[in-house]
């Protein structure tokens, strides 16, 4: 990497650099992502380094921190016309530096994953995302839902901690904002799941999808499906075969498998048997 831009120092993002960060997707061929990026950078920690140009931000990434066991590492993006000269492993570096001691974890796109192995990353399972107009076919899930209301906020950060095995309750409190619908599975009177659908340029995004069981996230995909008007998009752990192979056979397609990995821990915390899929996910 040039001198030049060795010396470039990394800062902290605020909301204010919102707009650089969607430039920044847009150029890496990414939706702008400004809903994402909102929520992203208000709940966590940003990092950027600016074009000695003056032209926005050259690289950029967001970390949220679930406590000191564990923070996740997303939308990591360096611009097009600085690619492959170092810039992101340097980011990436002092961002490690910066959360030393904290267990981390990214999805990684494959042309990602050398770098995180390089910077100590291990790969512990792989996520599928699928898109596509969610049209039903074949049997309609057995288990009902309905939308959320103000009451069901602490079951569901119970339920949310116990799944993930980590308090995220500065995220998931925000989801009745963030989210254009959330709703939830109750059996005698008890939460046994919960779903987001949220806003994303042309899409929906379903997630987080926490459920007791496979015929539990099927109800719930299907139920934020009859208010969404766009297509339907989510990562899914690919150990829920039962799940996508239903997805595929309700019109969504495959079109991305990303790598989960961890660094400093060797597994993910909670229960993965019940977490379908994650809040938000930008592979780097």
């Amino acid at each position: 990497m040039p001198t030049s831009l060795a010396a470039l120092p990394v800062r902290r993002l605020t909301l204010g650099d919102l707009n650089f960060c969607a430039d920044l997707s847009e150029d890496r061929g990414w939706p702008r992502e400004e809903h994402k990026w909102g929520l992203l950078l208000s709940a966590g920690t940003g990092y950027g380094i600016d074009d000695p140009q003056g032209k926005g931000l050259i690289a950029g990434c967001v970390v949220t921190s679930y406590g000191p066991g564990l923070s996740a590492i997303g939308m990591v993006l360096v611009a097009e016309r600085h690619a492959r000269q170092g810039i992101g492993k340097r980011l990436m570096q002092y961002v490690l530096k910066e959360h030393e001691g904290t267990p981390l974890t990214l999805h990684a796109t494959p042309n990602g994953q050398p770098l995180y192995e390089q910077l100590g990353f291990a790969t512990r399972g792989r996520a599928e995302m699928v898109r596509g107009i969610f049209m039903p076919s074949g049997e309609a899930p057995r288990v009902s839902t309905r939308p959320a209301t103000a009451d069901d906020l602490q079951a569901v950060l119970r339920l949310d901690a116990e799944v993930f095995g980590q308090d995220r309750t500065h995220i998931i409190a925000r989801l009745p904002a963030f989210a254009h619908q959330l709703r939830v599975a109750e059996e005698s009177g008890a939460l046994i799941g919960f779903a987001a659908a949220w806003p994303n340029m042309g899409t929906y995004v379903v997630g987080p999808l926490i459920a007791r069981d496979t015929e539990t996230a099927k109800g719930l995909i299907a139920s934020l499906a009859v208010e969404a008007e766009r297509p339907l998009r989510t990562d899914i752990d690919v150990r829920h075969e039962e799940l996508l192979t239903w997805v595929k056979a309700q019109g969504l397609e495959s079109i991305a498998h990303n790598a989960v990995m961890t660094r400093g821990i060797p597994a993910l915390p909670g229960d993965w048997t019940r977490r379908f899929a994650p809040l938000t996910v930008a592979a780097g």
